[in-house]
């Protein structure tokens, strides 16, 4: 249990960087450190300049932005590792202070981190999985209600700024409550679940404390409606091609846990089972919520074992040296980004100095966004909320060959293109064939750039 810590952390911070979407976040939380509030208006999408733009994520950008100016990318990766440890590992203490036998958790531990490990990446998602993994660490406090629901109605509006997932635990919460009434069905004697119930409530009202009030609803179901329809991986179900990797070892965490419930019999914490069995359905459905089912285990697992011995701090200060250890060696060298991010072929377009719109593709309008903006807006980005359905249609043609360069150059008049040549070979072979108005700068197999002969 010592190194185990220190291990994950060495595991995370070793991993690349591969979430487009950070540049772009990191460059609104800029904007809004410099303005002094969450940005309230366009700055980034050519069409949309000065418009109203959806304040989604605002304080969990604003803090990710002011430790990249403090610390770069560098203390940026240990910060968001260290939300991720500290997610499994405060849920782990409270277990433990319930008295979790430490067996459970020395099973439950590593199988949430291998299971929940192929989604981490620098973004405020793991702001997010650290205020899951906080609030149920409340719910496993000792003490009268209120304390619980006092932290929680503190927690959640939090969280919901940080980032607008909340609705992740109105879904466990009310795993939680479901299986606390039928308990009270069963037998009507028993305490009526008034507590569970009042968490849902405060779960529920934090999904409108943000500045968008009711119409986060409708921006957060258009947004998940066109990520899944650009084949987003993480919003498409387990069963997709892409995500059966997820899947299989979903299904080996589930049939690790039947099978040491079948070997130990114990009684186990039916409520936790049942509101992780929720968050599993979820997942099922798409992929971006294994992270959070993975920390909802880690009690089922510590259940298991049945009841244990109270804490042990020795246990817990152990690790410390190891972790400092694995802290300076996993640091020692760059951040490092995914290949399939092309960080330095766009700083080349960087260097050409280019102003005016840039058509990129679009996972990659955030890092043009993050090293060229304000000389450079974009025609796409990865905020699927921003852009309209026709617009994404458009982009949809643009891929099958429907669109050519001629119907682009009316709507976007672009000063570069920054092309994946395994989305849209046949736009980057047309633009090749005019060589009089484009300039080829950068070619590999992840991106083709070109820049206009005659920006004027």
């Amino acid at each position: 249990m010592a190194l185990m810590p220190a291990l994950f952390l060495f595991i995370l911070l070793r991993r690349p960087i591969w979430d487009v979407d950070i540049f772009w976040q990191l460059k609104l939380g800029e904007l809004a450190l410099a303005n002094g509030q969450w940005i309230k208006q366009e700055p980034f999408a050519a069409h949309y300049l000065d418009e109203a733009v959806p304040s989604f994520a605002w304080l969990g950008q604003m803090l990710l932005a002011q430790l990249r100016l403090w610390w770069g990318w560098a203390g940026l990766r240990l910060f968001d590792a260290s939300c991720w440890l500290g997610a499994m590992g405060v849920v782990a203490w409270a277990c433990r202070r319930r008295g979790a036998p430490m067996a459970g958790l020395l099973i439950g531990l590593p199988i949430a981190f291998i299971v929940a490990l192929p989604y981490a990446s620098i973004r405020p998602q793991s702001l997010a999985l650290l205020c899951f993994g906080l609030l149920l660490a409340v719910l496993r406090l000792h003490g009268p209600a209120w304390r619980r629901l006092g932290l929680a109605a503190l927690l959640l509006p939090l969280w919901q700024n940080l980032h607008p997932s909340v609705a992740i635990a109105v879904l466990y919460l009310g795993g939680l409550a479901a299986a606390h009434w039928l308990d009270w069905l069963r037998l009507p004697a028993s305490v009526l679940p008034w507590e569970s119930t009042m968490f849902v409530a405060l779960a529920g009202l934090a999904l409108l404390a943000t500045p968008e009030g009711l119409s986060i609803i409708t921006d957060a179901a258009h947004n998940a409606r066109e990520s899944r329809a650009m084949g987003v991986t993480e919003w498409l179900p387990l069963w997709w091609p892409g995500n059966r990797g997820i899947a299989g070892l979903v299904l080996v965490a589930v049939l690790i846990a039947g099978w040491l419930y079948y070997r130990w019999g114990r009684t186990v914490d039916r409520p936790a089972v049942l509101a992780a069995g929720v968050l599993l359905c979820a997942s099922i459905a798409a992929g971006r919520f294994v992270p959070f089912w993975a920390v909802a285990m880690i009690p089922v697992f510590a259940g298991l074992a049945g009841a244990g011995g109270g804490p042990s701090p020795s246990a817990w200060s152990r690790p410390m040296a190891a972790l400092l250890l694995a802290m300076v060696a996993s640091t020692a060298g760059p951040a490092r980004f995914s290949d399939q991010i092309p960080v330095r072929q766009i700083q080349a377009l960087h260097a050409q100095g280019v102003r005016g719109v840039v058509f990129a593709h679009f996972p990659w309008g955030g890092p043009v966004i993050d090293s060229s903006f304000p000389a450079v807006t974009v025609a796409y980005d990865g905020r699927y909320y921003r852009y309209t359905r026709s617009e994404w249609g458009r982009y949809r043609r643009l891929v099958k060959g429907e669109v050519g360069p001629e119907e682009l150059e009316r709507i976007y008049r672009p000063a570069a293109y920054v092309l994946s040549p395994a989305w849209t070979p046949g736009l980057i072979a047309a633009l090749k064939a005019d060589p009089m108005r484009w300039r080829l700068i950068s070619q590999d197999s992840v991106a083709v750039i070109f820049v206009r002969r005659n920006p004027a």
